[in-house]
Formats: structure tokens, sequence, C-alpha cells
């Protein structure tokens, strides 16, 4: 098998740049919270602080779940505590040989994304195509070092506030 790589999503973002609001999500997307939840699967996912506490149910189940902190004291039941986000991804990646997986996910919040992006070989991209209120941003990443490998269009309808596109991106 090859060595696992680093993912940065799922990731959902206005076209406005917002990804969140009060501690939570801005907006009711069920279809695009199945495609997190198929995507992430069974693969070791690492997040922030807040976005652990931002949880509605902890750990998410079936993968293993990696908190980045600066609280050398914080302890949660159910995941693993780093304060290093290179030992994080290191963690990850062993976790992922050992489950037989090929990708860690990063699934927030926008420091990690930071952090991600430019290590990352493949991007979840969910567009949300409304410009919503939020006081989290997180800013445009050069496409052009990105191919598309993947593009799907959803309307707004029952479980879903907007229209939005799930995207899969790809290093060059």
């Amino acid at each position: 098998m090859t060595t696992p790589i680093l993912t940065a999503g799922p990731i959902a973002r206005a076209r406005n740049g917002v990804i969140g609001r009060d501690g939570g999500l801005p907006w009711r997307l069920k279809t695009d919270l199945a495609n997190f939840r198929a995507v992430t699967m069974g693969k070791p996912v690492i997040m922030g602080r807040k976005t652990w506490d931002s949880l509605p149910k902890k750990p998410l189940v079936g993968r293993t779940n990696i908190v980045l902190t600066r609280d050398g004291s914080f302890e949660a039941k159910g995941c693993v505590v780093c304060d290093d986000f290179t030992d994080a991804v290191s963690i990850a990646k062993e976790q992922a040989e050992d489950d037989g997986v090929d990708e860690v996910c990063v699934i927030g919040g926008v420091s990690l994304f930071e952090l991600a992006l430019p290590r990352a070989r493949r991007i979840y991209l969910t567009e949300v195509h409304a410009d919503i209120e939020g006081d989290v941003t997180l800013n445009g990443f050069d496409e052009s070092k990105w191919v598309e490998v993947r593009s799907q269009d959803y309307p707004a309808g029952e479980g879903d506030d907007h229209p939005f596109t799930i995207r899969v991106l790809e290093r060059r």
C-alpha cells in the first residue's frame, strides 16, 4: 500500500468565504453532511479544539479522532490529543496505514485548513452558492495548482438550505 495522503476537508465554504458562525455551521446542508460522513468514514480525522467542541456527538464514530490544541491539560474521551500539527499528521498517517486506508482528513477549523492546504494532495470542497453571515472565513487558494477531478451540483431542497457544488481537487 502507498503512503496515505493528507487531504484538506471536507470543507464547506460560502461564496463570501464563510465557513462558520457562533461555533457551528451557518447553514443546514443534510446532503453535504452525508458526503462528509462518506468521505471521512474509516479514516483518521484531524481537527482543532473548537471543531471538537462543536461536534454534536463526540467522538466521530468509525474514525480515529485527533484533536490539536495548545492546552496541555486538555483530555477528551475517544480522541488522541496533540499539540503539534506535524505530529498529528504523522500519527494519523500511521493509523491510516494500520487501518488500510489511503487518506488522512483535516476537517477544521480554519487555522488547521491553512496549515493543511500547502501540504495536502487533495481537497474536498463544498461550495455553497450563497453569501452567508458568519464569523469564521477561509480565504481562497490558488486553484491553478489544482485540477478538478470530480464535481456535482445539488439544488436547495428539503434538508438543504442553499444550492451547492461538491468538488474534489487534486494537486497538479
